[in-house]
């Protein structure tokens, strides 16, 4: 079973690269073939809404944008489950994960649909107080009802809690690889 961590942060040695490990490596414990992304490393575009704000998107599920977009789109249709984590800027996830998922959005709701009933697992990372953790994992959320994706499970990781969250994030990678699998079985 194949499981894809999505993760986005400037910092490599962050808190969100920290959580994007501790999930890595519950899964891999799991049993799962885990494949890690960090979104800082490729270049993706912002929605330029062609076509009148519905350009290929809408009519093949395609973005006409040349960068690094279709190749991650074909690795989340190729999961069997997706763990997305995050920096939290302004309450929200970062502009890497902005552009990805409104693309992603576009193509996906319109069209592919590839992505529908797929699990996933939604992580926040928030450095200072922390506010914007649950915000942010709200709109997480919002996004992946519009393309149907499945949230297990909605972690805020924050100054406060990450002594203790982070090693339950290994826990969490372990339950969702098991739950991976048992769909895999189905």
């Amino acid at each position: 079973m194949s499981v894809l961590v999505l993760w986005s942060s400037p910092n490599q040695d962050g808190l969100t690269a920290s959580a994007a490990r501790q999930v890595a490596s519950g899964l891999a414990a799991g049993g799962a073939e885990v494949e890690e992304l960090c979104l800082n490393r490729y270049t993706i575009e912002h929605c330029c809404a062609c076509g009148n704000g519905w350009g290929s998107c809408r009519a093949e599920g395609r973005c006409v944008i040349n960068d690094d977009f279709a190749a991650l789109y074909d690795k989340l249709a190729a999961a069997q489950g997706i763990v997305f984590v995050t920096a939290v800027y302004w309450h929200d996830c970062t502009e890497q994960f902005k552009a990805l998922l409104d693309r992603l959005r576009r193509c996906e709701t319109m069209n592919r649909h590839v992505l529908r009933g797929k699990n996933c697992l939604l992580v926040a990372c928030a450095g200072g107080t922390g506010n914007g953790a649950v915000k942010c994992l709200f709109n997480l959320e919002e996004t992946m009802r519009h393309m149907e994706l499945v949230p297990l499970d909605r972690t805020p990781v924050i100054r406060f809690n990450k002594d203790y969250i982070l090693p339950a994030l290994e826990g969490a990678g372990r339950a969702f690889a098991a739950r991976i699998a048992e769909q895999t079985k189905a």
